[in-house]
């Protein structure tokens, strides 16, 4: 049975910018979940690639707030990982969009890069990437 004196102290990861990060994820959270699911529950056959793509970005930008929220090193490489595959993401949609638009009738927030969003879609898992390297070195 592990008590909590024995239990290792979790290695914060909201201090100083990764608080700012937590805010930002938590607010694409909310713009990505509530956009999906309206656009789901009323239009999904104009663009159900478009709309299921937006609900999974809002379901990566949720675990990644929860394991900054949650920290250790565990949370810390869970984060890393969905960062580097929402970046991927980003990346891939971002350029898909560029190349072929008919085959996004209707924006996704990873669309152009995340223009939409004032590019955070983009800016956001290269800061937190850098911010969860930093913070592990500190």
């Amino acid at each position: 049975m592990v008590t909590a004196e024995s239990e290792p102290e979790r290695t914060r990861l909201i201090g100083g910018p990764g608080i700012l990060l937590v805010w930002l994820y938590g607010v694409m959270v909310v713009g990505a979940v509530s956009r999906s699911v309206y656009q789901i529950a009323t239009e999904f056959d104009r663009a159900p690639l478009a709309y299921t793509l937006s609900a999974v970005a809002g379901v990566v930008y949720g675990f990644i707030t929860y394991t900054l929220v949650r920290g250790g090193e565990t949370a810390r490489r869970a984060a890393r990982i969905c960062c580097a595959a929402e970046l991927a993401g980003v990346l891939i949609v971002g350029t898909w969009t560029l190349v072929e638009p008919s085959a996004f009738p209707d924006s996704t927030v990873w669309s152009d890069y995340g223009m939409g969003y004032v590019f955070i879609p983009v800016l956001l898992p290269l800061s937190a990437l850098y911010w969860l390297r930093r913070a592990r070195t500190a």
